[in-house]
């Protein structure tokens, strides 16, 4: 995913984990723009840039069978606070060997 402020991960959502996680992020990287140096953009942009240390742009997941070879419960998700971009760009590659 070619942006700066996003990623993705492979995720349980629903029952509550969506909410769990985004309160997790929340912790570990707090909206605070004193703790920042990059500071322009909404509130807390500085912690969208660090995101990527947690949740990387780009994820390799087996096809098995014709199936994404996922658990019962995964989901691959964007996970984007970032309010000032609407619009985001996924690249899907497949790679057959």
């Amino acid at each position: 995913m070619p942006h700066a402020t996003a990623g993705l991960v492979i995720v349980e959502i629903g029952a509550g984990s969506d909410d769990d996680m985004l309160a997790a992020l929340d912790r570990l990287l707090p909206r605070d723009d004193s703790r920042y140096r990059h500071r322009h953009g909404s509130p807390g942009h500085g912690a969208d840039h660090v995101l990527p240390l947690l949740a990387s742009p780009s994820l390799t997941v087996p096809v098995v069978g014709g199936r994404l070879g996922l658990g019962t419960w995964q989901s691959i998700c964007l996970l984007d606070p970032n309010p000032d971009n609407a619009v985001r760009t996924v690249r899907l590659s497949l790679v057959v060997g």
